[in-house]
């Protein structure tokens, strides 16, 4: 029988991957990074992606593989987990800060679900935005989707910068 135990060097490897669509945030930052564990000589992480059919997936698993095989464990396993679904709620203090500093606004709250299914609303939801650069109140959206499906793209009204918004889920 094998026996689960956690790793502070491998989690403190894997902590230090950024995402590759956030190079400002890692992916402990982000909330994407669930575990780090060791089972039989063997690195398991478990990772959850943002949204469904993320596709910087895929470069994430493969950047965490690369981190920790540099680092000397020979066998590392990443293990993608979908329950409870990641929520923008996930991401640390600093994460936000980052997400900032970089021109990106951060999330508000997530919205609260009870479990079941997802609420379906037909309009778009109106957020109030504060601008990253002036923190002026008064903005706009100019597109739903920004760079990434996880942002949008908004315009201050004060200093009239464009900047993305990343969204809550």
């Amino acid at each position: 029988m094998s026996t689960v135990t956690p790793l502070r060097g491998a989690y403190a490897i894997a902590a230090t991957v950024t995402d590759p669509e956030l190079p400002m945030l890692t992916l402990a930052d982000l909330g994407v990074l669930r575990d780090v564990s060791e089972c039989d000589g063997r690195v398991i992480v478990s990772i959850t992606p943002t949204y469904s059919g993320c596709p910087a997936m895929d470069t994430m698993r493969d950047d965490l593989v690369h981190a920790l095989r540099a680092a000397g464990f020979a066998e590392v396993q990443v293990r993608t987990v979908l329950d409870p679904p990641w929520s923008s709620d996930w991401i640390s203090a600093e994460g936000k800060r980052r997400l900032a500093e970089a021109g990106i606004a951060p999330p508000g709250q997530a919205p609260t679900r009870s479990g079941g299914p997802v609420p379906l609303t037909l309009g778009a939801p109106v957020r109030a935005v504060r601008c990253p650069y002036c923190g002026g109140p008064e903005t706009e959206q100019l597109s739903r989707f920004g760079a990434t499906a996880c942002k949008a793209l908004y315009r201050c009204h004060s200093c009239v910068e464009p900047f993305e918004y990343f969204k809550e889920f």
